[in-house]
């Protein structure tokens, strides 16, 4: 899946944590003090940066020579039996059972939203920076919002059009950031930063499209059911994609490329989660998504220490303008649900 904290994970996370609640008497008060205030801003921001440690992580995996469908395989195998016991543990709490319809839904949802997705950006960050992509995958809300007004003839205020063209613009900035980088690197070129941006650009739109169409399906299943399944089918995509496309003895990589897969799964999907989940407890699912804008931040400060990516004001000011654009379309969308 895409490794942002978006509505849909958010609905996914609150029901991780009715079922960790299920397990434990928790006392929660109308009012928190300062201690599980503080506590939840840091697991939300925890969180953000597991989520964000993702790209760092492939591209780390990359420089072993490891291709994006050997490395999606492996990290989506490490992270398949979390999905599974989910999965399990709501079967045998859910009495009624899923329709023919339910099941068509998931699994084109599941290979559109999430193994589609995944596949896009995992491609793409062979050619582009990790700040670049985050902040790409960052513009998800914006494509939720225009294929909504498209599909269900919602009209789009002047304010989130607005936020929508700063947005854009500050991609803009990073893009030229990259492009310029390109010059100084001999093996990159300026036609594969725009492939890389591309392919990032169409995960971000996969999994917006994904967003659209789950709507109906998440309200008869449940959050929780629903993204548990569409997680597996993704898994099993992913996994079918590696059997068909590359021999076992493309298995055969260094121990450091499982290392990665396995922090991946663990790091940047399941441990978030049950961050997140904590987070939510503490400070409420609306603190906790804005906490989580941190993202691409966080991403940018990741790989300048560990990839040596380099920083530049072109980029900072492109980055003010996503998250500006990004968290004044969230705030408006909140208000009017």
């Amino acid at each position: 899946m895409i490794d942002l904290p978006p509505t849909a994970l958010l609905h996914f996370i609150l029901g991780i944590n009715r079922i960790i609640q299920c397990h434990k008497n928790i006392n929660i008060g109308n009012s928190l003090n300062n201690r599980d205030t503080l506590s939840g801003i840091l697991f939300a921001l925890l969180a953000a940066v597991g989520f964000s440690a993702k790209a760092i992580l492939v591209k780390l995996a990359y420089l072993d020579q490891v291709d994006a469908i050997t490395l999606l395989a492996l990290r989506m195998a490490f992270a398949l039996p979390f999905f599974v016991a989910v999965a399990i543990w709501l079967n045998g709490r859910h009495a009624i059972s899923l329709k023919r319809q339910d099941w068509v839904e998931v699994i084109l949802l599941g290979l559109l939203g999430y193994y589609l997705s995944s596949f896009l950006d995992f491609l793409g960050l062979l050619y582009i920076t990790a700040g670049l992509e985050r902040l790409i995958l960052f513009l998800y809300p914006t494509m939720t919002v225009i294929l909504s007004a498209f599909i269900y003839k919602r009209a789009i205020g002047r304010k989130v059009i607005a936020a929508m063209a700063l947005s854009y613009a500050g991609i803009v900035l990073v893009f030229i950031h990259d492009m310029d980088l390109s010059h100084a690197n001999a093996d990159l070129s300026q036609a594969q930063v725009l492939l890389g941006a591309g392919l990032v650009f169409a995960s971000a739109l996969s999994y917006a499209s994904y967003l659209v169409g789950a709507g109906h399906a998440i309200s008869r299943m449940g959050a929780t059911r629903f993204t548990a399944y569409a997680s597996i089918v993704a898994s099993v995509a992913c996994l079918l994609q590696f059997a068909v496309t590359h021999p076992l003895s493309a298995l055969e990589l260094p121990m450091r490329v499982y290392w990665l897969s396995i922090a991946m799964a663990i790091f940047s999907t399941v441990l978030p989660v049950f961050l997140l989940s904590y987070a939510i407890r503490r400070i409420g699912s609306s603190s906790t998504s804005l906490i989580g804008s941190a993202g691409p931040v966080a991403t940018i400060a990741l790989a300048y220490v560990f990839l040596d990516e380099t920083i530049s004001l072109l980029q900072i000011a492109g980055t003010i303008l996503v998250l500006a654009g990004v968290v004044t379309i969230s705030l408006n969308s909140r208000k009017s649900g």
